[in-house]
């Protein structure tokens, strides 16, 4: 072999090391996640009131006085833009006891696009601020039209959206939608989420 070709030998075999070291990476699919921490056990029946304790466990398969549907179901709604989709999953508190200059950042959500976040509304009592905060929103998110339908969801087996939607319920709202399956069932689906921030209120409203 000549010196031209062994050099050329030598750069070819450098290239494939380099290449087998660190592949480029492939394009994304848009395809869905699976879900990150499944609870399993079967769905209880529902309770008379709301629920207190243990959020995350496997919800009823029905709301009374609601419609429960599918994902299917949710996606055509949010294709006709026919319903207001509620996100209720709970914000990350901060924690009281940070060593000083410990910097605190939210867990990131990503929720059904379009959707508004109603953090931290879906808790079986609520502290007279965010009673209020939740009344308010549902006010403005309606249009003052209790007729408005509303879709309420989380994400699978969270007693969040149940607990919401069922309050919404009882403050005389009559179009309420419970998507059970949540962000999860949606991102399984392959359907699109998008980074969410919390609501918030207008000064004046």
């Amino acid at each position: 072999m000549n010196r031209r070709r062994w050099r050329g030998a030598l750069a070819a075999a450098a290239l494939a090391a380099a290449g087998a070291a660190v592949a480029p990476a492939a394009p994304l699919q848009a395809a869905g996640p699976a879900m990150e921490d499944p609870v399993e056990g079967a769905a209880p029946s529902e309770p008379s009131g709301y629920r207190m304790d243990d959020y995350r466990t496997p919800t009823p398969l029905t709301l009374s006085g609601a419609r429960s549907i599918d994902t299917k179901s949710a996606e055509a709604l949010w294709r006709a833009k026919s319903a207001v989709f509620l996100d209720t999953m709970p914000r990350d508190r901060h924690p009281p006891n940070l060593p000083p200059g410990t910097v605190w950042r939210d867990k990131p959500r990503e929720d059904i696009p379009g959707s508004v976040w109603l953090a931290n509304v879906g808790y079986g009592a609520l502290v007279p601020e965010t009673e209020a905060y939740f009344r308010d929103a549902l006010t403005a998110l309606s249009g003052g039209d209790k007729a408005k339908p509303l879709l309420f969801y989380c994400r699978a087996a969270c007693w969040m959206s149940w607990n919401a939607a069922k309050r919404a319920m009882e403050w005389g709202y009559t179009d309420v939608i419970w998507y059970s399956a949540g962000t999860d069932g949606w991102g399984e689906a392959g359907l699109p989420l998008e980074r969410a921030t919390p609501y918030a209120l207008s000064p004046t409203q």
